[in-house]
């Protein structure tokens, strides 16, 4: 004797919305670790800018030896970045704007910093 069951054509759909579910979660998952990569990577290229922005504010204004964009091009290398742009300005201020070595997924991370003698 065999029962039927009036739902029987919906066996096994839970099983595939618990894998959708699964699968759309996963998913989330590697999204938010991906931004939070990149907002990491954007820490440190900002880091290594004004690193490297106060480094060659020393070096235009005497207080250390070298050559600014060089010393800015050293320092930013000690953190994984490169020199885009070194750009003095007025009142002994320097520019600087760099990007990371490694890039991401998304791209490559930027800096932007100014430094230079207090107003």
């Amino acid at each position: 004797m065999s029962r039927s069951f009036p739902d029987q054509h919906e066996r096994g759909s839970g099983t595939v919305l618990a894998a959708g579910l699964a699968l759309v979660v996963i998913m989330a998952i590697g999204l938010v670790l991906l931004l939070a990569q990149s907002a990491v990577m954007a820490g440190r290229a900002a880091a290594a800018a004004d690193l490297a922005a106060l480094a060659a504010a020393d070096a235009l204004r005497g207080l250390t030896d070298g050559e600014p964009c060089a010393v800015a091009a050293d320092v930013a290398g000690r953190n994984a970045a490169r020199v885009v742009s070194c750009t003095a300005g007025a009142g002994q201020t320097i520019e600087i704007r760099t990007e990371l070595l490694a890039g991401t997924t998304l791209g490559t991370a930027t800096g932007h910093a100014r430094a230079g003698p207090p107003p």
